[in-house]
């Protein structure tokens, strides 16, 4: 049986408002350990990756693994009914087709009586989705590792995205370059510096780790949809390996999980 509980503006509902404009219908796969979802946002392509522990929930019971496939916009819509000093519980078991989601919602009564609370409850039967966890490489060697501040990798990639379709990203050990091409040769550059200032907060830091330089094409609107999930973590990690054609995108957040996205190089695709 799977019981997790969520308060109003919940990591979850901020996770499922970045990622339900990439994916139409996912599995996500819930085990003692948390909850995974894997999925496939242009096929050969991009790849979505999302792990949220328990320490993401106020309260999370699972004991038992269990798969739960879901429209990820009408997930979105049921988790949108939670208010400010509202509290959601999501149940669901094995066997079972449908999904549980109970609203604890404060009632009006008096201010000298003891605090009472409605309940409310909704049903949203689980879906057949094809498709399994599949074993994403947890030892990728990357050439070159770029911290950033997020808000800023969006602001390149929507700036580079007005001009041209695809962006060469270009790292050396002092300077990481994003540089496009679009119509009448007009080409466009935006490049970083390592930041040497340790004092420098890191949320507002660029630092590059490498260890022999890396070129790479990648589609722009691929990395544009990413960038969604800026809102998510002040910082992105960009992991770029010369030998495998892959991108990395990584949105930390902290010991409550991590939101991932895996781009193959234009050449590759």
């Amino acid at each position: 049986m799977l019981e997790l509980r969520l308060f109003h503006g919940s990591l979850l509902k901020k996770v499922l408002k970045v990622v339900k404009g990439l994916v139409r219908n996912a599995n996500f796969y819930c085990s003692a350990d948390g909850v995974s979802l894997q999925a496939v946002i242009s096929t050969n392509v991009a790849v979505l990756s999302l792990f949220l522990s328990p320490q993401g929930f106020p309260h999370y019971h699972c004991d038992d693994n269990i798969t739960l496939g879901m429209n990820l916009n009408n997930l979105y819509k049921k988790l949108r009914r939670c208010r400010k000093g509202d509290t959601v519980t999501i149940t669901a078991k094995n066997g079972q087709g449908d999904i549980t989601f109970t609203y604890h919602r404060p009632s009006h009564s008096s201010a000298f009586q003891e605090k009472e609370y409605n309940l409310l409850d909704f049903h949203m039967m689980r879906m057949n989705i094809d498709g399994n966890l599949f074993k994403i490489p947890e030892t990728i060697t990357f050439d070159a590792i770029i911290r950033m501040p997020s808000p800023e990798f969006a602001r390149i990639c929507e700036g580079l995205g007005s001009i041209g379709d695809t962006v060469v990203v270009s790292v050396t050990k002092e300077q990481v370059k994003f540089s496009t091409r679009g119509g009448d040769n007009i080409t466009a550059n935006t490049l970083l510096r390592q930041h040497k200032d340790k004092v420098q907060p890191a949320e507002n830091a660029t630092t590059i780790e490498m260890t022999k330089p890396v070129s790479l094409e990648f589609e722009l609107r691929h990395m544009n949809s990413f960038t969604k999930a800026t809102a998510l973590s002040k910082t992105v990690k960009i992991g770029l390996p010369s030998k495998r054609p892959l991108m990395l995108v990584d949105y930390n957040i902290g010991d409550k999980g991590y939101v991932r996205f895996y781009l193959r190089e234009l050449k590759g695709a």
